[in-house]
């Protein structure tokens, strides 16, 4: 296995990862908190978050030539969430952002890859 398709390999399971912690944050804290939790804005970055991991995970699962873009997005989108879920605060939120910041590494890592090839 080349280094790069381990570096894949990698990212997709960070992304995977990431959507699945925000999710759980999202439906089964931050919901049931409501308040500030609750707020649409982080609402809406937490779901942008799920969605940009899923298809960027996708698009990598798949070789796609454009994963390189997708991974950008994903890592500008991950650590804005990350930004949320910080000023919110608290161990669940903390959790969240952290993973958030690993996936927005890995994805930062995967479109500098893709474009130095």
């Amino acid at each position: 296995m080349h280094n790069s398709d381990r570096r894949m390999e990698d990212c997709i399971k960070q992304c995977q990862e990431c959507s699945d912690v925000c999710q759980d944050t999202l439906y089964n804290h931050c919901l049931e908190m409501g308040g500030e939790h609750a707020e649409a804005q982080h609402v809406k970055l937490m779901t942008d978050c799920i969605q940009a991991c899923v298809t960027a995970a996708e698009f990598m699962s798949r070789n796609s030539p454009h994963h390189g873009a997708l991974c950008a997005a994903c890592a500008e989108i991950c650590e804005a969430c990350a930004e949320s879920c910080d000023r919110i605060g608290g161990k669940e939120m903390d959790r969240c952002a952290e993973v958030c910041r690993s996936c927005a590494e890995s994805c930062r890592e995967m479109s500098k890859m893709k474009k130095a090839a």
